[in-house]
């Protein structure tokens, strides 16, 4: 096999399978051990939420350091840290849960980007694609089955399993991670990352002031928050639920996730051209999956898993569709800062479902907060929407919001 499917870029795949296992049992144990423990749903949020805010914070930085550097030397340093993050969970209670979850944070900025930044320069640009849906395939598939983990953890009564499990997935991705390489090219630093770029302040500002980046953005942000309102709390709604399962529904969803990239993987365009039924459609997938787990409380469990098979098919697309059209656009001395935050825009979505939309819960139900979801998802819609451009991708990069 060669390009995105080659041994290489298959290592780099299954490190990302083993490094995101844990993260996938933390989704369902954190927010069960919190309820027992009495905290509030905006207790909870917070906790969740700190991991992927910390991840938004340092993702740009990371697109520098790991320019300057190159991504190997950061990745093997940033597994220790990450090991040492999953540790504190076997010994802490909720306080602890907040730190590990920020220095989870940190870890994740530095890895993802190191990765993708890595597959990014290594593979031609037909190839580009392929290879950043498959890198999130991957870290996907953990969702899989690491739901049904943690609901027998939890189960079972006992957290010594817990204990082992995050032990060996912290030594094993350690361990797996000092052993991959990446193309000769892409392991290279750059000794001048800023040369001719843009300032600090200039790069930042893209985010507001340049049309398409932020077009790109917003769209990131508001598709995760919805998906991170419904990863943390539906452990809570479930329980609501006659025959509502938060593990089969969250392996559901990233079962479907894994399927549609395997399928899609190709599908996905790799142009540099704005399709804009393409991304409508996706955030149709998305309005109507949080309108059905909304409804779900009064229609039922069939509404239920409903939601979870469209929110899957929206989350396996939108996420390398945006970052793949980007990584053609954006100007290449600047690009992996840039790429970097636009990332962070998902991390701050995904935070902000919980930080945003625990207080609603709490003041509503968590049927009218995945209500508020639907209606964000449906205005998305309204935004991916635009006309055909026949200026050059460059001008539309340069061009600001009016």
């Amino acid at each position: 096999m060669s390009g995105a499917m080659s041994w290489p870029f298959l290592r780099l795949y299954l490190l990302a399978l083993l490094y995101f296992s844990a993260n996938a049992i933390l989704n369902v144990i954190i927010p069960l051990q919190g309820g027992s423990l009495g905290a509030s749903s905006t207790t909870i949020g917070l906790i969740m939420g700190a991991y992927m805010f910390t991840t938004m914070f340092f993702r740009p930085w990371a697109g520098r350091i790991i320019q300057k550097h190159g991504p190997i030397k950061v990745l093997r340093l940033i597994l220790i840290t990450n090991g040492f993050a999953l540790i504190l969970y076997t010994f802490t209670g909720l306080e602890g849960y907040l730190i590990a979850r920020i220095l989870q944070g940190v870890s994740t900025a530095f890895f993802s980007m190191a990765l993708q930044i890595g597959i990014i320069d290594s593979l031609p640009e037909k190839d580009r694609s392929q290879g950043i849906s498959l890198y999130s395939l991957f870290s996907f598939i953990p969702g899989i089955i690491g739901p049904l983990v943690a609901l027998s953890i939890w189960q079972a009564g006992s957290m010594d399993s817990f204990t082992i499990v995050m032990i060996a997935i912290a030594v094993f991705s350690g361990v797996f991670g000092y052993t991959v390489k990446m193309d000769k090219g892409s392991e290279q630093p750059s000794a001048k990352p800023n040369e001719q770029g843009l300032s600090t302040l200039q790069l930042y500002s893209q985010l507001v002031t340049n049309r398409v980046l932020f077009k790109c953005s917003l769209l990131m942000l508001v598709s995760h928050m919805v998906f991170g309102a419904i990863t943390t709390f539906i452990p809570l709604y479930a329980p609501q639920l006659e025959n509502g399962n938060a593990g089969i529904y969250l392996m559901l969803q990233a079962g479907i996730v894994v399927l549609a990239r395997i399928a899609l993987r190709k599908k996905i365009p790799s142009d540099g051209k704005w399709h804009s039924s393409f991304m409508m459609g996706i955030m149709l997938l998305l309005a109507v999956a949080a309108l059905f787990v909304s409804l779900s409380i009064y229609a039922g469990a069939v509404f239920f898993y409903a939601g979870a098979i469209l929110l899957g098919l929206a989350q396996a697309v939108i996420y390398p569709t945006l970052t793949t059209y980007l990584s053609f656009i954006l100007p290449q001395e600047n690009r992996n800062v840039l790429i970097g935050l636009f990332i962070a825009t998902a991390d701050l979505g995904i935070s902000m479902g919980g930080f945003l939309m625990g207080p609603i819960a709490d003041l509503s139900s968590y049927s009218f907060m995945y209500m508020i979801c639907a209606i964000l998802g449906a205005a998305m819609i309204i935004l991916s929407y635009e006309k055909k451009v026949r200026r050059s991708l460059q001008e539309q990069f340069h061009e600001p919001v009016n």
